[in-house]
């Protein structure tokens, strides 16, 4: 016997996508949080764009998350990490090419629906400024399965 999932029960949970509106200068070699400005939508009121820049959903589950960035010029070394409550969680990717200009990643993550929460962080080895666009530099979650 399978198991049946309604779509009323994947539609109902925390979903958002979340950009960089206005370009963000980081540091060379220090791993930095990632401002998301703007919302695309936020279903559940759950991410914050204006001060912590983080996604912090009501509903205990297991969420897809993912992101992508891009840099003004080319970089040698880009990382992008997943973090959870403030501590790294997943590597989402890494360049190590002098071609490269960004890149994108995702992880599934467990979040409790009350203390849980993810940010999007970046380390470039030479700091300079991302490109602060809907298709470069971004921020999704979504709930795929409840707890």
């Amino acid at each position: 016997m399978t198991a049946a999932v309604t779509l009323a029960a994947l539609g109902n949970g925390p979903t958002f996508s979340a950009y960089q509106s206005s370009a963000q200068t980081l540091t060379g070699n220090v791993t930095t949080k990632i401002q998301l400005q703007s919302e695309e939508w936020d279903t559940a009121s759950c991410f914050d764009s204006t001060t912590n820049y983080r996604f912090t959903p009501t509903v205990a589950g297991y969420y897809q998350a993912s992101g992508g960035v891009q840099v003004a010029t080319v970089a040698t070394i880009i990382t992008m990490f997943l973090y959870k409550n403030g501590s790294p969680y997943k590597q989402l990717m890494s360049t190590n090419s002098a071609t490269v200009s960004g890149g994108y990643g995702s992880s599934m993550v467990y979040l409790n629906g009350s203390t849980d929460y993810i940010e999007l962080y970046v380390n470039l080895n030479t700091g300079q400024a991302l490109n602060a666009q809907s298709y470069y530099c971004y921020f999704q979650a979504a709930m795929v399965r409840a707890a």
